[in-house]
């Protein structure tokens, strides 16, 4: 019976109640009733789920008390549902709006991460500071499984062989972008993106976060002090298994089918 009340939208169900509520529908009701108060291809349902609480006994009022729970029911959800969704910017703060932090939330994500963490970048510079917390947290759960997806960037007309320059990337990783004496993560890379051949050259232009396949960080910052502190940067932060767990299957089922190379 609630379904039937359910399928209604957020709008009907208001009509409803405020008909109920001022006379305008009684109880039992008719299709000429509700016809000027809700969606036609409703009406018929509708009345006969009001009647069939009419010869329950309930009155008008009671039936928009029920009608008002079910509304007051999708706000909680709805709520609930936002609740797991951060809007996260870099930059200046716009006026009277307060967004978390990107630099913030993602040293949290890193702080607290139990079993997995997925990195996903374009560029990085100054790491040593952006991935501190992690580096830390990897100190302290030696079984925490940390993956990074990253950018390896060949510059316009540079002949330099493929293999060179996924070394240089990492040993450039490991002394200036990783905070030293501290356990290093995996490290994939796209080989289009070194590729010798210029018609075949792509870039890893995704920035994310996943961490232990619940939470889902997606933004425009790089893992860059400007991107994570003084760029206007947009990211949603969210708490997600469904979605957490299909972004990281999207980079690892690329890895199994050899889109990606292991650099370290």
């Amino acid at each position: 019976m609630n379904g039937d009340f359910s399928a209604l939208s957020n709008a009907d169900l208001r009509s409803l109640v405020l008909g109920l509520r001022s006379g305008r529908i009684s109880v039992p009701t008719s299709a000429l009733q509700l016809r000027r108060l809700i969606s036609e291809s409703s009406v018929e349902r509708i009345v006969s789920v009001i009647n069939v609480l009419a010869d329950h006994s309930f009155d008008a009022g009671q039936v928009a008390a029920c009608v008002e729970l079910i509304l007051a029911d999708r706000v909680v959800s709805s709520d609930q549902r936002m609740g797991e969704i951060d809007l996260v910017t870099s930059g200046p703060e716009a006026p009277g709006i307060t967004n978390r932090d990107t630099s913030v939330v993602v040293r949290e994500l890193f702080a607290h991460a139990k079993t997995s963490v997925m990195v996903v970048g374009y560029a990085i510079y100054q790491g040593q500071m952006v991935f501190e917390a992690l580096a830390t947290r990897m100190n302290e759960i030696p079984e925490l499984d940390v993956e990074f997806f990253l950018n390896i960037p060949r510059p316009d007309r540079d002949t330099t062989r493929s293999e060179i320059l996924v070394s240089r990337f990492v040993e450039r990783f490991k002394t200036t972008q990783w905070p030293k004496g501290s356990r290093l993560p995996k490290v994939y890379y796209d080989p289009r993106s070194v590729a010798d051949e210029g018609r075949i050259r792509s870039s890893l232009h995704a920035k994310c976060v996943i961490v232990d396949k619940r939470h889902v960080f997606i933004s425009s910052a790089n893992f860059t002090e400007a991107g994570q502190e003084r760029n206007i940067e947009v990211g949603l932060h969210l708490n997600s298994d469904y979605l957490a767990n299909k972004t990281s299957l999207h980079f690892k089922k690329m890895l199994e089918a050899d889109l990606f190379e292991r650099a370290m």
